[in-house]
């Protein structure tokens, strides 16, 4: 690392490397913190978190309980140990609460002054951080499993909903109504995802075994289906023709760059997609544990080179490099199935929520090992920085003459 640091100072590698280079330094050596607790709010399982990306401070939960908490992660105690306390919560006193289990919660993505929850109640609620009241509710007809927000969009502030009926539900924060329908899938649609390159692509999942893409200002129907087989109807039966799992697909998430798709299935599998082709890229992860029948929430590295993807796997959290699918790790510390994850990038920390009522923080930890390397590195950063100075010095000649 010191290397790193003195190539930066004299100017001879780019400062982005060095970034990268700590980034992924630091999601390799992710260990369950005991140092650092998370206030057990839940009574039940926790459904997905989200932390916001205006300052990376507060993050959100909801439970199978209905309940809804949002926490603060600075640590204010100046002490190595803390526990992130939560500062509100949607608790069942609140007669605003959802009354069944909270599917989803979202920070809006331009501040922290509201955020978006949904339920099996059939409502999906824009709440007033100050407040805590309900801002405008959006009733539907039948459970909701999955709603999401684009991170980018300047064009548009629709909130694309996953219910168990088949159809696509686009609502309009602006107009506080339903506005458009998205058809094409034969069952419950479990998770629905925007593009964080294009503001108007949107990626949907269903228990259908299909993965759809659409652009939401086309009247007609999807882009493309996903086709694992990528179009070899050799390979696929004439029941299975443009699935993209042998089983329901529960999960989505699209790269920080937006130009992959990663799905997770209940067969077993993850794949990843070009997100503009509809390619299955054929990297295999091998065996991804999901036993989930509602929407899994997994989420994918930013910054690090190369990437990785968390991904729930039984009472652990698998860790994969994107686009080899080798297993770096599992991270072991729930006592019951994980059913969200997500990743914080101003810290390279990774927060994750179970079936038995926790959040747990996984942090880097310097291992021994680093710090007798770094510790080596100091003479050599020395010589380094010798060989950066006469560098320097040379160039600087070289311009003089």
């Amino acid at each position: 690392m010191l290397g790193f640091l003195t190539a930066r100072r004299a100017g001879l590698d780019d400062p982005l490397r060095l970034r990268r280079a700590e980034s992924t330094r630091r999601v390799l050596n992710l260990k369950l913190n005991p140092d650092r607790d998370v206030d057990r709010i839940h009574g039940n399982g926790i459904n997905s978190i989200d932390i916001e990306t205006i300052e990376g401070r507060y993050m959100l939960s909801g439970g199978a309980d209905g309940v809804i908490v949002i926490y603060d992660l600075e640590n204010y105690s100046g002490k190595p140990q803390y526990t992130c306390k939560a500062v509100c919560t949607v608790g069942r006193s609140n007669r605003h609460v959802h009354k069944f289990s909270v599917e989803t919660v979202l920070w809006y993505p331009y501040d922290t002054g509201m955020f978006v929850s949904s339920s099996f109640d059939k409502t999906m609620k824009v709440w007033d951080t100050e407040t805590l009241k309900p801002a405008e509710v959006f009733e539907f007809e039948s459970n909701i499993y999955n709603h999401h927000l684009s991170p980018i969009a300047r064009k548009h502030s629709l909130i694309a909903v996953g219910t168990k009926n088949p159809k696509i539900q686009l609502c309009d924060l602006k107009s506080g109504s339903k506005i458009h329908v998205l058809q094409g899938h034969k069952a419950e649609v479990l998770s629905v995802r925007w593009s964080p390159r294009y503001e108007h692509i949107l990626a949907t999942a269903s228990a259908d075994s299909k993965v759809k893409v659409w652009d939401v200002r086309r009247a007609s129907g999807s882009l493309f289906s996903l086709d694992q087989d990528n179009g070899d109807k050799s390979k696929s039966s004439s029941e299975a023709v443009n699935t993209a799992h042998n089983g329901r697909v529960n999960g989505l998430s699209f790269t920080s760059d937006g130009l992959f798709l990663l799905t997770t299935g209940t067969d077993d599998r993850m794949r990843l997609w070009n997100s503009a082709t509809g390619e299955n890229t054929l990297v295999n992860y091998g065996k991804v544990c999901n036993e989930s029948r509602k929407g899994l929430q997994f989420t994918v590295s930013q910054g690090c080179s190369p990437e990785f993807v968390f991904v729930p796997c039984g009472s652990s959290v698998a860790v994969y490099v994107l686009h080899t699918g080798e297993l770096v790790t599992m991270l072991r510390g729930h006592y019951n199935n994980v059913d969200c994850c997500k990743f914080h990038p101003d810290h390279q920390e990774l927060y994750s929520g179970g079936k038995d009522g926790n959040i747990l923080a996984w942090v880097p930890v310097l291992r021994a090992s680093d710090m007798e390397e770094e510790s080596d590195q100091k003479n050599k950063g020395a010589a380094d920085s010798s060989a950066g100075n006469r560098a320097l010095q040379d160039a600087w000649s070289s311009d003089e003459d």
